[in-house]
């Protein structure tokens, strides 16, 4: 039997607007020869336009970034770089950006305090098919789901939607903006208000992660 070949370092990119941390970060991915780190940005719109030539495997993406949000930039990435995995590190616990991180893509979910030792371990568990995630945010999960799985989607819900809010509810569960949909339905921006309001009523809820998680659950 020959001797296993070494597993080749996991390709890093970072995406992160704090110079510091994302120093801290840079130089301490570079203690690891499992770690490969690519590059590192300051911003999205370098990021989207760097990215796909790098074809990174993993990228650590901050979710509040100047001009392009991260939450957008996993969304377009994941179209242009489809083979790359990517985590959220972010100082927000609120279930609208975890949910729509995860609607966009990522597969993982850190807060910034976490250490760089478990960044590195994060990215490691991500190549090994995991989905890392802080403590914190992941009770939140189990948490969402225990309150929603009680009241998912109804057949009779589910029959009393038209197929054209159906449509509109696809496009909120893949991560598309209000402004997306309106043009990839063909409908004015006020046609999606109606939209919402409608649909809000027929699946009795009261937020857009509300309404994806319960159509989801269908």
């Amino acid at each position: 039997m020959s001797a296993q070949q070494p597993t080749a370092p996991i390709k890093v990119a970072l995406v992160e607007d704090d110079d510091e941390l994302r120093a801290q970060l840079a130089l301490y991915l570079k203690r690891f020869p499992d770690c490969k780190l690519l590059a590192d940005f300051a911003d999205g719109e370098t990021a989207l336009a760097a990215l796909p030539r790098l074809k990174p495997e993993v990228v650590v993406m901050d979710i509040n970034l100047p001009g392009a949000a991260g939450i957008e930039c996993v969304r377009r990435l994941k179209e242009t770089v489809p083979g790359a995995l990517f985590l959220m590190l972010t100082v927000y616990e609120d279930n609208d950006r975890l949910f729509n991180s995860l609607l966009a893509g990522a597969s993982g979910y850190l807060l910034k305090r976490a250490t760089p030792a478990e960044i590195v371990a994060a990215i490691r568990d991500l190549r090994a098919g995991g989905s890392p995630m802080s403590p914190q945010i992941a009770r939140r999960i189990v948490q969402h789901y225990q309150q929603t799985s009680a009241r998912a989607l109804p057949a009779e819900e589910l029959g009393a939607l038209s197929p054209h809010q159906q449509a509109f509810l696809d496009q909120l569960a893949k991560g598309y903006r209000y402004k997306e949909i309106a043009d990839n339905l063909g409908i004015s921006m006020d046609g999606v208000r109606s939209y919402i309001r409608r649909i809000y009523e027929k699946l009795h809820v009261h937020s857009r992660t509300e309404a994806v998680v319960k159509y989801l659950g269908r």
